[in-house]
C-alpha cells in the first residue's frame, strides 16, 4: 500500500497489485472483488481493505487456486464469522495441492540439476 494513500486509482492499484486493469475489472465482474466504490464520475476508487482483499487474490492467483474457488472463498468471507470453518477448509485443501506442487518442482528441480552435472562432466 502506498504510504498516506487510502483512497486508489485503477491506475494505483494496477501498480500496487500487478493486475491489469482488464483483469481487475474482470475480478469485479465475477464477484471476485465487490463493492467497489466509485466517484462523482463514476470511477472506480479503491481502498486499502481492496488493495488488502488483492493481495490474497495474488496470493492463491499465482499458488494456482482456480478462480471458481477463488470465487467461493470470496464468497465465505464477505459472508461473516460463521463461514471461517469453511474458509479453513477450503484453504486447507489448496494448501496440500500447493504442497504437492512444491514436492513435484522438487523433484524435477533434482532432474534437471542431475542432467547440468551429466553435461558438466561429458565437456571437462
Amino acid at each position: 500500500m502506498l504510504p498516506g494513500v487510502s483512497v486508489y486509482t485503477p491506475g494505483q492499484v494496477v501498480e500496487e497489485t500487478g493486475f491489469s486493469l482488464d483483469t481487475l475489472r474482470y475480478y469485479e465482474r465475477i464477484g471476485l472483488l465487490s463493492s467497489i466504490r466509485r466517484n462523482a464520475a463514476g470511477q472506480r476508487r479503491f481502498s486499502d481493505e481492496d488493495i488488502g482483499w488483492l493481495g490474497m487474490v495474488r496470493c492463491l492467483r499465482d499458488t494456482g487456486m482456480p478462480i471458481a474457488e477463488m470465487v467461493r472463498f470470496a464468497e465465505l468471507a464477505r459472508a461473516g464469522d460463521h463461514t471461517v470453518r469453511d474458509r479453513i477448509a477450503l484453504l486447507e485443501a489448496h494448501d496440500e495441492r500447493v504442497e504437492a506442487q512444491i514436492t513435484t518442482l522438487q523433484e524435477r528441480q533434482r532432474a534437471i540439476r542431475a542432467k547440468i552435472a551429466y553435461y558438466r562432466s561429458v565437456v571437462d
